[in-house]
């Protein structure tokens, strides 16, 4: 039986209407699925891809508007629909009940004031008119399909009491709660450790497996697309740059923005004193016609030299041992109340750190990884005293942070800073990026003068990779990597001697990633401060660090130079880390 069509896109083109200009969000894009298959959609964001997704399922939103092109469904049995031509109410029939979606962040999609199994459930009683009871058990069942554990807690349990991979697979339940001929999947892992990553991926594909579902996965990295996709679509501008098998594209990529997404993860084979970026391997023209990608010569010979020499790592690690700690951490323990009496004293604790001692060295980088709640993060803010801490000594510079009075800590924050995150969140809204750089200046009396000040805000914007009109910009105004950017100038602002960075790269796209990683070991050898990295992506922890801490459940498990960690762990728990890393 010859290959069946049951998605077939022709000619879709989108647009936004913004500043009175029209803006092609998707381009002129052809494509197709097949039954049972699963093809991948690619590309950094604004390439284009959740919006192709948001069309097939005419869920784009004014100022957008589907101006051209074919949604062709074909239905098991019946001739085929033309989706982009329906009404909002034909659409209904269509839409959760044959095609539905996945969306990225499962926080915001999940209705934060209702139960998590009444929200499945209203999907259930909504499109295929069952009574409540029976919704009620169909929604357990597919709890259970989707693996969630203790399917009647889940059920009764609040999104904000459940973990980002909980979230994701009930999020998962609702749009199979229908029984849908096709499933999208638009960045539903991008944001998870990568152990939770893998664990969905590979439900995915049993889901896939046993329903018979086709499916649209879309994301940023290749290297997931490999791991679950059939074939791959590359979108660059709103246009399809490159499609074709799995294997096709990633042996044998034709196009430079594919060879660039494929180098800019960091590599796990050898150490890079600088990750390629998609600048490396094109160059955007604009000509009459539209955007034009130009492949840049000799990027093969340009990409062989950003490797670090073998021995460049073990002169660094020489050059480091030989002084005293900058840092020294000795049964550091953070603790929570887990259950209360009826006085409101805890009964029982969440051991968040737990008796965790350590050591950083003046100019190193310290990689502390693991997953969501092993404690990595509520240990870099103890650091800082931005959590209360129950016992142990936090020694920086011979003081003990622990014992100084908030006067003396104040002082002592200056050479203590952090980047959180998500930048969005950590920068004041209401103040330009120009007062968000000055505020700290200010604070710690950095500067003779505003215009001085001023000054140096505009070197620091230099210093970060951002032009001097930024100074005027809201953080509304730039991209996610631009935020980041911000935030790490911010920390830099007060010339701090030790910085901790909490996932600052997690959230982002892997070309935006490589260009920020980029920018802090550029800017680690300009300043030489000391730093830890925290992160839940080994890759990224092993390209950063000179020595890794590899935490669970609030202890070191694991610690060492980073290749040795790397090339052999020792523990399971960072063997199965090392294990859950996308590869091509």
């Amino acid at each position: 039986m010859p290959d069946q069509k049951i998605l077939e896109i022709k000619g879709l083109k989108t647009t936004f209407r913004v500043n009175g200009q029209e803006v092609r969000a998707v381009d002129s894009i052809d494509f197709h699925v097949l039954k049972g298959e699963t093809i991948g959609i690619v590309g950094e964001s604004g390439s284009g891809k959740s919006v192709t997704a948001l069309s097939v399922m005419q869920l784009v939103s004014k100022p957008g508007v589907i101006a051209g092109g074919e949604i062709r469904y074909f239905p098991e049995n019946g001739e085929s629909v033309n989706l982009a031509a329906l009404s909002e109410k034909a659409m209904q029939r269509y839409r959760g009940a044959r095609i539905a979606m996945i969306f990225q962040e499962p926080m915001t999609s999940l209705n934060p004031v209702l139960r998590c199994g009444e929200q499945v459930a209203e999907a259930i009683r909504l499109h295929q008119k069952k009574s409540q009871k029976i919704a009620r058990q169909e929604t357990l069942n597919l709890f259970e399909q989707v693996q969630l554990p203790d399917p009647e807690r889940i059920y009764s349990a609040y999104p904000h009491q459940l973990s980002g991979g909980q979230k994701q697979r009930v999020m998962i339940a609702m749009a199979l709660s229908c029984k849908p001929d096709i499933l999208i999947a638009d960045e539903p892992t991008t944001a998870l450790d990568v152990t939770v990553q893998q664990t969905i991926l590979t439900l995915l594909k049993e889901l896939k497996r046993k329903l018979g579902l086709s499916v649209i996965f879309i994301s940023h990295d290749l290297g997931v697309i490999a791991q679950i996709a059939d074939r791959a679509l590359v979108m660059y501008g709103g246009k399809i740059v490159e499609q074709g098998s799995i294997h096709e594209l990633f042996q044998h990529p034709k196009h430079p923005y594919t060879k660039g997404l494929l180098a800019c993860r960091p590599p796990l084979d050898r150490r890079m004193r600088r990750l390629p970026v998609v600048e490396d391997f094109m160059e955007i023209t604009q000509t009459e016609s539209g955007m034009e990608l130009i492949e840049k010569a000799g990027a093969a010979d340009r990409l062989a030299s950003l490797s670090e020499a073998p021995d460049a790592y073990q002169t660094r690690q020489n050059l480091l041992q030989q002084q005293p700690a900058l840092l020294s951490v000795q049964n550091l323990s953070v603790w929570f109340p887990a259950t209360r009496n009826w006085l409101g004293q805890p009964r029982t604790w969440v051991k968040a750190v737990d008796e965790v001692s350590f050591e950083v060295l003046p100019g190193e980088t310290l990689g502390l990884v693991g997953e969501s709640g092993c404690g990595k993060t509520t240990l870099g803010r103890a650091l800082l005293h931005l959590l209360p801490v129950r016992s142990g000594e936090v020694i920086f510079d011979g003081q003990d942070l622990n014992t100084l009075e908030a006067k003396a800590l104040r002082r002592i924050r200056k050479d203590i800073q952090i980047v959180f995150q998500d930048p969005y969140a950590s920068l004041n809204p209401r103040l330009t990026i120009g007062q968000t750089l000055l505020e700290p200046l200010a604070l710690h009396g950095i500067g003779a003068d505003a215009k001085e000040r001023k000054d140096r805000v505009l070197a620091l914007l230099q210093s970060v990779q951002l032009g001097p009109e930024y100074f005027q910009r809201y953080p509304r105004e730039c991209s996610g990597g631009q935020r980041q950017r911000v935030s790490i100038a911010r920390a830099l602002a007060s010339e701090p001697r030790f910085i901790v960075f909490d996932e600052s790269v997690s959230a982002l796209d892997v070309s935006v990633q490589a260009q920020v990683l980029n920018l802090l070991m550029a800017l680690r050898e300009e300043r030489g401060f000391t730093c830890i990295f925290i992160s839940h992506d080994l890759s990224v922890v092993k390209l950063m660090s000179d020595r890794i801490i590899v935490m669970k459940q609030g202890k070191i498990v694991e610690s060492g130079y980073a290749e040795a960690v790397y090339a052999h762990p020792k523990a399971l728990y960072t063997q199965q880390l090392i294990g859950a890393i996308p590869g091509f």
